[in-house]
């Protein structure tokens, strides 16, 4: 499935079409290959008279399209707003990998031939350790927008992300959940076939250990697993102070509910891979209590994020979640970085992500560090009366 999303600036009648677009069209031609993407001026002033190609590779189906989905709607949202902007137009095209590390894959492929400046993207950290090496290769810039893997970034100097890593969320999320429940010993699961989960798993290991909380017990199972009775009640076994748990979505919601059912009240602590309204939402009452470690909250007061939930809520009559926030600010980014050299060759994006610092977003103030890793403040969540709270 292609969506291509069409962003005139406002000196030229400011419009945002959505279109459905056949496979054969291209994301934006040879424009970032063949030049004409540099311009005059800098920052708000900056004009650059060509079209801006940017391709963004999303799971809008299969396993994860909760997220992926979350993320089309922060990118469309960011993307109607740049178009009231004067001086730069972008050209974004936003296409499915269906949940499958090949589509992203060959998806990436395209979007390098077909000459885009930037591509963002995969959803997964899973599919981004298969894809960005391509676009590394032919030296095209890539945004991740949630991939929080431990070593995505180590793939090259093209590959930035504007999303935490577990290795920056999770020790502070056990460093919290330990002070709030006394933790002293835990069992842990985790989906061993999914890259985001076993670096998720890894972090929480290494963060258990540097708090003292001994892990009793250590149980895998598939990311596709739905009935997880066996494995709570091998679990069970332990008396835990808390279950640990690396997981997308699909296997948290049955997870967390079947856990309650079967009477285990221990906090269950989650990954990022719990930051989705689905786990309220499916869950119920069974999520109450539930933490997880974020990159963004809600209840953030800064001004970037106070617009960015006014706007996204007229918008879509929903509220946001993380996926949607990252996404949002990773255009956003974007737009900073081709603004900055007033260029949208590719070379020039790439030098300019690496010069993000201190910039005001709906995440916070947002840096990108000396390792292409996103720097800005996390917060630790709680479930309660159905949303996610600051844990105090």
């Amino acid at each position: 499935m292609r969506t291509k999303l069409y962003t005139v600036a406002a000196a030229s009648a400011a419009a945002l079409v959505l279109a459905s677009c056949s496979s054969g069209e291209s994301g934006g031609g040879d424009s970032a290959a063949s030049g004409g993407l540099t311009g005059e001026g800098s920052g708000d002033s900056c004009t650059i008279e060509g079209e801006v190609p940017i391709g963004a590779v999303l799971s809008l189906t299969g396993a994860a399209a909760s997220y992926g989905e979350s993320q089309q709607r922060g990118l469309e949202l960011a993307a109607a707003e740049l178009a009231e902007q004067d001086g730069v137009t972008y050209d974004l095209t936003i296409e499915d990998d269906q949940t499958d590390p090949r589509q992203a894959i060959t998806l990436f492929d395209e979007f390098v031939n077909d000459g885009a400046s930037l591509i963002i993207g995969p959803t997964l950290s899973n599919a981004a350790v298969q894809a960005d090496p391509i676009a590394q290769e032919a030296g095209v810039p890539v945004l991740g927008i949630s991939n929080t893997a431990a070593g995505v970034t180590e793939i090259g100097d093209y590959i930035f992300r504007d999303s935490l890593t577990e290795q920056a969320v999770i020790p502070q999320t056990i460093e919290a959940a330990t002070e709030q429940f006394g933790l002293e010993n835990v069992v842990v699961m985790y989906s061993n076939d999914d890259a985001f989960t076993e670096s998720g798993y890894e972090a929480f290991a290494a963060a258990l250990e540097e708090q003292g909380v001994e892990i009793s017990e250590t149980i895998t199972f598939s990311k596709s697993d739905t009935d997880f009775r066996a494995l709570l009640t091998q679990a069970q076994e332990s008396d835990p102070d808390a279950l640990v748990v690396s997981a997308l979505i699909e296997a948290a919601v049955p997870l967390v509910t079947q856990a309650r059912e079967l009477g285990i009240d221990v906090p269950i602590i989650g990954g990022n891979g719990f930051n989705n309204p689905r786990l309220m939402a499916d869950a119920g009452e069974a999520a109450e209590g539930v933490v997880v470690g974020a990159a963004w909250n809600s209840s953030s007061d800064n001004p970037e994020n106070q617009a960015f939930l006014e706007a996204y809520e007229a918008e879509y009559g929903a509220q946001p979640d993380q996926f949607a926030a990252q996404a949002y600010t990773g255009l956003k980014l974007v737009d900073q970085a081709v603004r900055a050299n007033c260029s949208a060759e590719r070379d020039s994006i790439q030098e300019a992500f690496g010069q993000i610092e201190d910039v005001p977003t709906v995440l916070g103030q947002f840096s990108i560090d000396e390792n292409r890793d996103a720097d800005h403040p996390a917060v630790v969540q709680v479930v309660e009366n159905g949303s996610f709270a600051v844990l105090e």
